[in-house]
């Protein structure tokens, strides 16, 4: 049997590590360099305009694509230098929220005005073509490729398939901070300093025992707003304990008997988080209406965020406001820098204390 001449690798690139069978990505010689993709994509289209990135880094980055045998996509270069001016916005809602009492609405009209300002229209998909939030399937989000890079709105966008895209190098952006998938880039609001503001603002008030009402997710939205209801409790003194209530249906559990028994207990302040399904909030109003408690002479009620468009009736809410319009334009800022092969950070953006109507002193303390 006449044995087959081996195949030598080519003068100038390292082999492929053996065993290896996929193609390696940038994402990858990002990690072995420690740098950015920002930067891998940078050195290795040898673009010298735009931020200066040293030689050491430079070296460390093709040293490190040479040990991975790391080869450009040659079809990929050239629908990256295919730019359509596109920027794509997905929603992982069941319709897209262009309903203007949609609390994602605000969020889309700050990202029209900055995609419009820097020359770039918009395609908006949402996730009801693949199944609404759920959206799953190796492909379910390939479609926005027909974009230069995509904005992603919802609190469960599927980690695997925005993994992917950013493995593959395709310009991604989360409205909202997102721990996963490593690499993600995402703006997103002051949440943790603005709910530790509202408790502070209660605790001037002269409240000790404040209980906060939440939905029963790891959203991070959702773990910023707990840490800073108990970083301002913390902070309001040894005499005021930690009370979270988590429930994954809310309107179901928390009952007018369980507000009377806080409130028998001592508690005088409730606080509930705001989602886009406004469950805790609409939740904690009915309880109390239940419980015949009026607020604020009874007990103080506050809204980490805005009330929901139809719960807007009644007395403002004490609480605070996103900016969603500021972060919707810090979103398109940062993708279009990504589509640019350029460096991409955003500050978080704070929002703004609303006194509101719906708390007052306790009523321990109220005629005092």
């Amino acid at each position: 049997m006449v044995e087959e001449p081996r195949k030598r690798a080519r003068p100038g690139r390292s082999p492929a590590p053996a065993g290896r069978t996929a193609r390696p990505r940038q994402a990858e010689v990002a990690r072995l360099a420690g740098v950015s993709q920002a930067t891998v994509s940078l050195v290795l289209a040898d673009k010298r305009q735009g931020p200066a990135i040293s030689e050491e880094t430079r070296q460390k980055v093709l040293e490190a694509a040479r040990s991975l045998g790391y080869v450009p996509d040659p079809a990929a270069r050239r629908l990256a230098a295919a730019r359509n001016n596109l920027l794509g916005v997905f929603s992982f809602t069941a319709t897209f929220p262009t309903d203007v009492q949609h609390s994602y609405y605000p969020f889309l009209v700050g990202v029209e005005r900055e995609a419009a300002e820097r020359g770039y229209d918009l395609v908006l998909f949402t996730g009801s073509s693949t199944g609404g939030a759920g959206a799953a399937g190796p492909d379910a989000l390939s479609r926005v490729r027909l974009a230069d890079g995509c904005l992603f709105l919802g609190r469960h966008a599927p980690v695997g398939e925005l993994a992917r895209l950013v493995a593959d190098g395709f310009p991604v952006v989360h409205l909202g901070r997102r721990d996963e998938p490593a690499g993600l880039h995402w703006v997103g609001a002051d949440y943790v300093s603005a709910a530790r503001e509202v408790v502070g603002h209660l605790a001037g008030l002269g409240h000790r025992r404040m209980v906060l009402i939440r939905e029963d997710d790891e959203a991070p939205a959702s773990t910023d707003r707990e840490r800073g209801f108990l970083e301002g409790l913390a902070a309001a003194g040894p005499a005021a304990p930690e009370a979270v209530f988590r429930s994954a249906d809310p309107e179901r559990d928390l009952t007018s008997e369980r507000l009377r028994n806080w409130l028998a207990d001592g508690v005088t302040a409730f606080v509930a988080e705001e989602t886009d399904t406004g469950a805790a909030w609409r939740a904690l109003r009915r309880a109390a209406a239940d419980a015949g408690i009026e607020c604020p002479r009874d007990a103080s009620l506050a809204l980490l965020g805005s009330p929901p468009a139809d719960l807007a009736d009644g007395p403002e809410p004490t609480g605070f406001d996103i900016p969603r319009t500021r972060l919707g334009a810090a979103a398109v800022r940062m993708l279009a820098a990504l589509v640019a092969g350029e460096e991409a950070t955003e500050p978080l953006v704070a929002c703004t204390l609303r006194p509101g109507a719906t708390s007052g002193p306790p009523p321990a303390t109220e005629d005092h």
